[in-house]
């Protein structure tokens, strides 16, 4: 059975589509996740100090979690391999040349892209320029 997804950097590249989504997202380090309802929860990493879970801001709130820094989340609608090599590279490179930083998660079918909100419409610039030039590729 074949992973889903493009492999090729230049097809993924031209093919980013970068959606950012409405909202505003933190990343937060909680003990346990039993008592959250799933369905406020975009995603999780089980990490040994923790639970990291990326949640809306109001759900941070409402729970009283802390958090430090209030992210936009964008996703490339490219159906992208999880054996894909070099997309994750090439944004982030595009992203800290432009002072931008990103945390990447990368799921089954797409990847997605948290940066801080107030560097949202910079980020969408500079994918859709990526995007434009990755048409140049062949």
């Amino acid at each position: 059975m074949q992973m889903p997804g493009e492999k090729q950097l230049p097809l993924l590249l031209q093919n980013m589509n970068p959606s950012l989504h409405d909202g505003v997202y933190v990343f937060c380090s909680v003990k346990e996740i039993a008592a959250i309802d799933y369905k406020n929860i975009l995603g999780t990493f089980k990490e040994k100090e923790g639970i990291t879970v990326i949640v809306a801001k109001e759900t941070a709130d409402f729970h009283k979690w802390e958090y430090f820094t209030e992210m936009a989340w964008i996703s490339l609608t490219v159906q992208s391999s999880l054996e894909a090599v070099g997309l994750t590279a090439a944004f982030s490179t595009a992203l800290t040349q432009n002072g931008i930083s990103c945390n990447v998660v990368a799921a089954y079918y797409h990847d997605h892209i948290f940066v801080k909100k107030e560097a949202a419409n910079k980020a969408m610039q500079v994918l859709q320029k990526m995007e434009a030039y990755g048409q140049h590729i062949k």
